[in-house]
């Protein structure tokens, strides 16, 4: 088989991928969603307002129906501003749901901005107000569940199915495979691999892409029982021209230039549509995003994926709870700051430069808990029964409460509530030569907590494995991040403080 086919019947390469202007979501179930999901929303919005209202005075006025007409155009607005309208297509319902609510509470802040600045808000009572507010966001994400569950059956019914060959049978082809299986509501249903290289090759393939790791179980089961090679390129334009196929998937790694092309040249002759997956995921992306350089497509390898909407909403979070925090802690501070001050020498704050956002030195404040303030190129860590430790700050470091200085950091910008715990200067330096990506944990600004703590890295990290752990957790948040997960995080918080794992 020949994979150059001749020069004048193949676009370059590159071109075809310029065309592809848009991450491999298929646009026609994108649109569809795209178009459903406002009405529904505009619908979910109205009921709401229409039950809220009925159930506290027995009918719905027009002064209900203008608020509520604002509000879905608003909404709407704002779910193409912080991207909602992309998530619900291919994001977990906990994803979508937190998009949901970032994108109601920037529309309850421009309804509230419109009563303050009109004066209509006096129509309405503080308690229909309040109970909408609450209620509205909840039926929302009903409806978006309800439709996720619907979608899925009739992809199972096979109304609207679509029929996907995936080319090339790797790890790239295996998690494509996965993926659709794990999303009914994609509706696509596999048809097979095909590929014209030996099984024994790609597992080899396979295995030294990974590392030696092996696969998960899951995906164990899957290369196991449903990967078995269909066929080769020659049988996927077969069936393409015949129309047993609606959509290839191309799964080959960006060296393979050559059988690209002509894979692409040999499908122009059908009708069906063609994506190429790339394996970008070979360069560990810390957070990926394909954005445009004037007509030329680009994805992002390492970003912060706080800017925009996002970065706004997440520090206005922030101020609000930094601030609520504060007020509540403020007797609970100067007691420890009292107890701090006449139980040892020494001052009640403790600052120490650490690195924050892009790896700019800040300085984190801390209640002392030590006899000895350690601010240079040499810092040992705080270990089990650490001499150094007062008999107050033994008490302050397994409860947290050295920590809530740190408030501080949050509300003047140099901290975040969630995030990867800033580490001291000196530590930086040691562990950014022994660890691969380590300085990528500070694309993000560091946080008072974070995923790693809530999920066994807490305290001490005497041994490299344990800092790896650390970091791949740290990495693992600023890849998914979303405002859902930073309410977890810190509902998980509470818990890890109260069974004192590894504080000391």
């Amino acid at each position: 088989m020949r994979f150059i086919p001749r020069r004048s019947s193949v676009r370059p390469l590159a071109t075809s991928v310029i065309n592809m202007q848009r991450p491999p979501i298929l646009d026609s179930h994108r649109r569809f969603g795209e178009m459903l999901h406002p009405v529904l929303d505009a619908a979910a919005i109205m009921a709401s307002l229409a039950m809220v209202k009925w159930i506290a005075i027995g009918f719905f006025d027009q002064a209900a129906i203008l608020m509520g007409m604002v509000a879905v155009l608003t909404f709407v607005l704002m779910s193409h501003v912080t991207g909602l309208h992309r998530r619900a297509i291919m994001s977990s319902p906990d994803r979508e749901f937190g998009g949901i609510v970032v994108a109601w509470i920037a529309t309850v802040s421009v309804l509230g901005l419109l009563a303050f600045g009109t004066r209509y808000g006096i129509v309405f009572s503080r308690a229909i107000v309040v109970t909408w507010i609450v209620v509205c966001p909840a039926i929302i994400g009903l409806q978006r569940m309800c439709l996720r569950i619907v979608q899925a059956a009739f992809a199972r019914r096979g109304f609207g199915v679509r029929r996907v060959a995936i080319a090339g049978r790797n790890e790239l082809g295996i998690r494509t495979a996965k993926n659709i299986v794990d999303t009914p509501s994609l509706a696509m249903k596999m048809t097979g691999f095909y590929d014209d290289r030996e099984s024994l090759r790609q597992l080899n393939e396979i295995e030294e892409s990974t590392n030696g790791l092996k696969p998960q179980d899951d995906e164990t089961i899957l290369l196991d029982q449903e990967s078995e090679l269909t066929g080769g390129f020659d049988d996927l334009v077969s069936k393409a021209r015949c129309g047993e196929v609606d959509l290839v998937m191309i799964t080959l790694p960006m060296r393979a230039e050559a059988r690209i092309k002509w894979l692409l040249d040999q499908l122009s002759d059908t009708t069906a549509s063609v994506y190429i997956v790339p394996d970008f995921f070979v360069f560990e992306l810390l957070h990926s995003q394909w954005t445009s350089l004037g007509d030329l497509p680009a994805v992002s390898v390492f970003e912060n994926p706080l800017f925009g909407v996002d970065g706004v909403v997440k520090r206005i979070v922030d101020i609000a709870l930094a601030t609520a925090g504060l007020v509540a802690a403020a007797p609970v501070m100067l007691a420890v700051a009292i107890a701090v001050k006449v139980t040892s020498r020494g001052p009640v704050f403790f600052r120490q430069k650490r690195y924050g956002l892009d790896g700019r030195e800040i300085l984190v404040w801390k209640f002392r808990s030590m006899k000895t303030c350690d601010n240079g190129p040499q810092i040992r860590q705080a270990s089990k029964e650490d001499p150094r430790v007062t008999r107050v700050g033994s008490l302050l470091r397994r409860t947290s409460l050295d920590e809530l200085p740190q408030l501080f950091n949050v509300i003047n910008g140099t901290m975040s509530l969630v995030g990867p715990r800033p580490h001291a200067s000196a530590h930086n330096e040691q562990y950014r030569g022994l660890i691969r990506g380590y300085m990528l944990r500070h694309k993000v600004k560091p946080g008072i907590t974070g995923l790693a703590q809530v999920n066994g890295c807490r305290g001490e990290t005497e041994t490299l494995d344990k800092m790896e752990a650390r970091i791949e957790w740290d990495h693992r948040y600023i890849r998914s991040w979303s405002l859902w997960m930073d309410i977890k995080i810190l509902f998980q918080t509470v818990f890890v403080v109260l069974r004192r794992d590894n504080a000391y």
